[in-house]
């Protein structure tokens, strides 16, 4: 029989943060891995379980009052000098059984539950995880994954007595270290609930087999395609294309790291950029030597070597014992249904990740209670306004964002608010914008931003206005920095007999529209200073935002992208971890007791319209993909001095590089039809300002 269990956290201190779960734990055949007996139930009597420690806020983001702009200083580390991040707090948690009430109405929901959202017991829930991963909840009429829902669908099992484990198709992975991560913290969490959690990896590479290797087992095809030879990162330029055709780019970047840009005006990597991409490359790389030497229970230059002897046969990784045995799918399943004992003839009961993100959470009691938490997630690239190509969930539209950010503003039922940000940043106006909403939020509630795989240049514009950052160790973040630009397409013109002629009135009239010839020096002059301006906006009010001098600010700004943990130990984030960490904070500074459960509301869930469904299905059956959509929105959108990363493409890291989405869109204007074409050529005449770079 099921019993329906909780976890108090032990007495903490004032300057440690906790947090609660709810388990319901059923025995199981699968072996728990802290029993001695594959068939162990836990005894009627409270037993302990450890959980992951949150990770100890800074005294200065803990105590200060919600909504409060005044910190004491913290000091900035110079180049080069790193301090010690928060230490991690020891936390242990008691499990008690609840009440046989609790366990009735559990068991009554499932009874009642409507056909789509009813589970057979004994399932296993097979989830496959590939390609893009996307921040944001998704719909039923989307495509693709959801990490909320993934993480969702983890706590979910770990409680539902129908799920007797958890089946993973991990295969290559198109999203950031910051969602690996939260998703393997929810896979190491979900094997506390005493149930089997399984890996299946036809495809390995560095980021499959970081997050596979979290499982109990892990299980590869003999015929498994294997390439552990390292990482790298790499830019694209295309100055030397550019010039070939006539269209010479004027950029003005401010910051020495802010390689935004430097795609197109560069034919290589400046050696601020190269020292900057080397020490990320090296936080990523030694993060995984870490985290794979810990699992395997040897020193990292063992782990090394063996990548550097160059991994490509999967029978070594069973032979070191990287894996658990070579096996076909259909073997696996065979073994899992043997595992939950089921004796018919059918195939392995299971239910896919679809199916089981429609199951809510208020059937398994975990719904939460009184007290509400809104969470306002802000994904893709920054623009003001709507654009006419603009796709649902196509990016962070600042005027629809604002409008979430007041309505939460002037409820008085949210008594926290998590900010969860994934965005390389963009216009850096509406930035601005949204950074002033946002400290106006902070100033009526508690408000902690969390981010995922990246906050950075306008993305961090937006985290910086919270009282409190919390950040994964390789969450991309910092780039406090500005980029603007126009073409100068003389050149461009001569070649295809093309004229252009102005009559203007004032002195600079003609700076934004003059593309036909270069820059006066007087206007190159005012163009630079334009650019400084708004560079120094941006870092005044970082310095203000984080209690930092300008001088103090400037030493870690300069356009500079830094990992979570080195942005962490330089007073940018002041705590590490993902959103279970970030809600753990607001619970904190909202005065709600860690061991009470509140309830999540979702500001910015998806709720397409009619015409966006209609839409949705009509580009699907003409073969337009979102993809080129939003390349061609990126084209026509992009205006103003921008706060932005740019593109850092790290193997297996990125959808499209920079040569890529320029070779998309010469495949755009030779497979669309003659009006598209028109359209686009004519666009890319006349537009004359630009962010150079691709986007994360």
């Amino acid at each position: 029989m099921a019993r329906l269990l909780v976890l108090r956290s032990a007495p903490y201190h004032r300057s440690h943060l906790s947090a609660t779960a709810t388990f319901l734990l059923s025995p199981s055949n699968s072996k728990h891995p802290h029993s001695a007996s594959a068939s162990a139930s836990f005894p009627s009597t409270a037993r302990r379980i450890l959980l992951p420690s949150p990770l100890r806020v800074p005294a200065r983001a803990i105590e200060s009052s919600p909504g409060t702009t005044k910190q004491e200083p913290t000091p900035a580390a110079g180049e080069g000098e790193a301090q010690e991040p928060p230490p991690p707090a020891a936390s242990a948690f008691e499990v008690e059984e609840l009440g046989w009430g609790t366990q009735l109405a559990v068991k009554l929901r499932m009874l009642v539950a409507p056909p789509w959202k009813r589970v057979r017991k004994g399932s296993v829930l097979n989830m496959k995880l590939r390609g893009e991963i996307s921040d944001q909840l998704k719909t039923r009429f989307s495509s693709g994954l959801s990490l909320p829902q993934i993480c969702e669908n983890f706590v979910k099992a770990a409680y539902d007595p129908r799920i007797s484990g958890i089946y993973l198709h991990i295969e290559p992975l198109r999203c950031g270290w910051g969602k690996v991560d939260e998703i393997r913290r929810h896979i190491v969490d979900f094997k506390k609930s005493g149930k089997f959690v399984v890996g299946y990896m036809p495809v390995c590479g560095e980021k499959e087999y970081y997050l596979a290797c979290a499982c109990g087992e892990l299980y590869a095809p003999p015929s498994a395609y294997v390439a552990l030879f390292g990482l790298t990162v790499q830019q694209t330029f295309l100055r030397g294309v550019l010039e070939k055709v006539g269209i010479e780019p004027e950029i003005q970047r401010i910051g020495r790291y802010k390689s935004a840009g430097d795609q197109l005006a560069r034919k290589s990597m400046s050696n601020e950029v190269r020292e900057m991409l080397a020490t990320l490359l090296d936080n990523i790389y030694g993060n995984w030597l870490d985290t794979i030497s810990s699992k395997h229970g040897k020193k990292k230059e063992e782990i090394e070597e063996f990548i550097n002897s160059g991994v490509y046969q999967v029978a070594r990784l069973k032979e070191e014992g990287w894996i658990t045995d070579l096996l076909y799918d259909d073997e696996v399943m065979a073994m899992l249904k043997e595992r939950v004992a089921q004796k018919d003839k059918k195939s392995l009961r299971m239910v896919d990740y679809s199916k089981y993100s429609r199951v809510s959470k208020w059937t398994l009691g975990l719904q939460g209670g009184g007290e509400q938490i809104a969470v306002i997630r802000a994904s893709g690239s920054i623009t003001r306004t709507r654009s006419p190509l603009s796709v649902p969930s196509s990016g962070i539209i600042a005027e629809q964002l604002i409008e979430k950010i007041r309505t939460v503003r002037e409820s008085e039922k949210y008594k926290a608010v998590i900010l969860r940000i994934d965005s390389p940043g963009g216009d850096a106006l509406a930035s601005d914008l949204m950074w002033r909403e946002i400290r106006l939020l902070a100033d009526t509630k508690p408000v902690v931003a969390s981010m995922s795989d990246v906050a950075a240049s306008g993305g961090y514009y937006m985290a910086m206005a919270a009282p409190v950052i919390v950040a994964e160790k390789l969450t991309l973040t910092g780039s406090i920095g500005v980029v603007t630009g126009k073409f100068i397409l003389q050149k461009l013109y001569e070649r295809i007999d093309f004229n252009k002629e102005i009559i203007s009135k004032g002195r600079y009239a003609e700076l934004n529209a003059a593309d036909q010839r270069p820059l006066r020096p007087d206007e190159a002059e005012l163009f630079e200073k334009s650019a400084q301006n708004a560079y120094a906006l941006f870092r005044d009010k970082a310095a203000m935002s984080r209690s930092m001098n300008v001088d103090q600010m400037e030493t870690v700004a300069q356009g500079r992208v830094w990992s979570g943990q080195d942005a962490a130990s330089r007073g940018l984030v002041d705590s590490l971890g993902g959103f279970s960490q970030a809600l753990a904070i607001a619970k904190q500074k909202a005065n709600i007791p860690h061991d009470r459960k509140v309830q999540l509301v979702e500001i910015s869930k998806p709720s397409p319209t009619l015409p966006e469904i209609l839409s949705g299905i009509g580009s699907s059956l003409l073969g337009v993909d979102r993809a080129v959509k939003g390349v061609l929105q990126d084209v026509t959108s992009l205006n103003g001095v921008q706060a932005r990363m740019d593109g850092i493409l790290f193997e297996r890291l990125e959808d499209l590089s920079g040569e890529n989405q320029l070779l998309l869109l010469v495949w755009i204007s030779n497979v669309t039809n003659s009006e598209t074409k028109t359209a686009w050529a004519i666009n890319f005449v006349e537009k004359d300002r630009f962010v150079g770079g691709s986007e994360d």
